[in-house]
C-alpha cells in the first residue's frame, strides 16, 4: 500500500479539521441558502418586477446568494485560519520538514474553494426546487463566471491574510472588507436595481463584476467580456499582492 504524498496528507488533515468547525461550515455552506429561503418567503419577492425586466427579486438573489457563499469563504473563514497558523509558528516549523508551508496554503485554498462551490450548488438547487428559479440559461458562461468569482474571492482572502500579522487582525481586516463586498455583490440592494451611475462604479469591483456576469449567464446570455476581464484583472492583482506581502512567519 503506497504512502500518500505530504501534500495529500496535509489536505486530508486540513479537511478533517475543517469538518470539525461547525461555525465555518454553517456560515460558508448553510447561511447562503438560509438567506435565500428567508428572502423567498417574502411574498413580494416572488412577484414579477418591472424594474427587473419582468423577473422576480428571488430570481436575482440566487446569484447574489452564490456570491455571499464566496464572500464568507474567502473573507470570514480562510484568513483567520492561515493567520492563526502563522501566529502560532506552525508555518515556520513546517518549513524545516518535508512538508512545505505551501502545501498547507494550497490545501486551505482548495478546501475553501470546494466549500464555496458546494454551497453555490446548494443555493441553485434550493432556488429551483423551492421557488421555481430557472437554472442558468447559459451553463458554460455561468461556470466560467463562477470559477472567476471563486478565484477572485480567495485571492482577496489571501491578500487579507498577507497583510494581517495575527489572527485577530485577520478577523478585523476581513470584517472591514466584508461589508463593502456585501454591498457590491448586491446583498443589500441587487446590482440590477441600483442607479445607472452607481451600477457602473460597482461593476468595476470584483464582486460587482461577478454579480453582473452571473446574472447575465443566469438569464441565458454570455457574460460581458468587460465584466469577465474585470474579474480576471482583480484576481491577478490580488494574487500578486498576496504573493508579495505574504510571510511564513
Amino acid at each position: 500500500m503506497s504512502t500518500p504524498s505530504p501534500a495529500v496528507a496535509v489536505l486530508r488533515t486540513e479537511a478533517r479539521l475543517f469538518a470539525r468547525e461547525p461555525g465555518a461550515l454553517f456560515w460558508v455552506m448553510v447561511s447562503p441558502t438560509v438567506l435565500l429561503v428567508i428572502l423567498g418567503l417574502i411574498p413580494s419577492f416572488r412577484e414579477a418586477s418591472e424594474d427587473l425586466g419582468g423577473r422576480r427579486v428571488i430570481d436575482v438573489y440566487v446569484p447574489v446568494s452564490v456570491l455571499f457563499a464566496l464572500i464568507m469563504s474567502g473573507l470570514q473563514a480562510m484568513p483567520p485560519v492561515l493567520a492563526g497558523y502563522r501566529e502560532r509558528g506552525i508555518l515556520r516549523r513546517m518549513s524545516t520538514t518535508p512538508v512545505r508551508p505551501g502545501a498547507l496554503l494550497t490545501a486551505q485554498i482548495a478546501l475553501h474553494a470546494a466549500a464555496a462551490l458546494v454551497s453555490s450548488l446548494l443555493v441553485i438547487a434550493v432556488g429551483r426546487i423551492a421557488f421555481g428559479v430557472a437554472l442558468p440559461g447559459n451553463p458554460a458562461g455561468y461556470v466560467l463566471a463562477l470559477v472567476l468569482a471563486v478565484a477572485g474571492g480567495l485571492a482577496l482572502g489571501s491578500a487579507v491574510c498577507a497583510v494581517s500579522r495575527t489572527q485577530k487582525i485577520a478577523t478585523a481586516v476581513g470584517s472591514f472588507v466584508f461589508f463593502p463586498t456585501m454591498f457590491t455583490a448586491g446583498v443589500w440592494v441587487p446590482v440590477q436595481a441600483m442607479p445607472d451611475t452607481l451600477q457602473r462604479i460597482v461593476g468595476l469591483t470584483p464582486f460587482g463584476a461577478a454579480s453582473e456576469a452571473l446574472d447575465a449567464a443566469a438569464s441565458g446570455g454570455w457574460p460581458s467580456w468587460v465584466t469577465l476581464g474585470v474579474m480576471a484583472l482583480w484576481t491577478a492583482v490580488l494574487t500578486g499582492a498576496a504573493a508579495r506581502w505574504f510571510r511564513w512567519e
